[in-house]
């Protein structure tokens, strides 16, 4: 499925699922994904959750139009480093409002591994 993100295409991210309320993508680390400590980016991790998060309040394609998110907050824990393997960046709707809603979510290793977890508001947009 494209899901028209050229930043998640860019960085490598795939999806592997996606219902009402739930999703989650994975990322194999590379080189270009690491730090100077030569750990896995923060930024990195950020954006897998901020994905994740905002992506399980919507609709998936197909299902009904699809709708669009901006994210008003994310609370983000940084638990683990890694530097390898295959990630997997899962969110779950907590609360849906009117134009508001709540998720949670994990970065873990293939071994789940708990490597950052998140809360995080966001406003639905057309």
């Amino acid at each position: 499925m494209d899901l028209q993100n050229p930043l998640l295409a860019y960085l490598g991210v795939g999806l592997s699922e996606w219902t009402a309320g739930h999703c989650r993508f994975y990322l194999d680390v590379e080189p270009r994904h690491l730090n100077r400590q030569a750990s896995l980016q923060g930024g990195v991790i950020a954006t897998l959750l901020d994905a994740a998060c905002g992506y399980a309040g919507l609709t998936p394609d197909g299902e009904e139009a699809q709708d669009h998110a901006v994210t008003v907050m994310l609370t983000i824990s940084y638990l683990a480093k890694v530097d390898s393997g295959r990630l997997f960046a899962t969110g779950r709707l907590t609360h849906m409002g009117r134009r508001l809603y709540f998720a949670s979510g994990q970065v873990a290793t293939s071994e789940n591994k708990i490597i950052a977890s998140a809360q995080g508001t966001f406003r639905r947009s057309q």
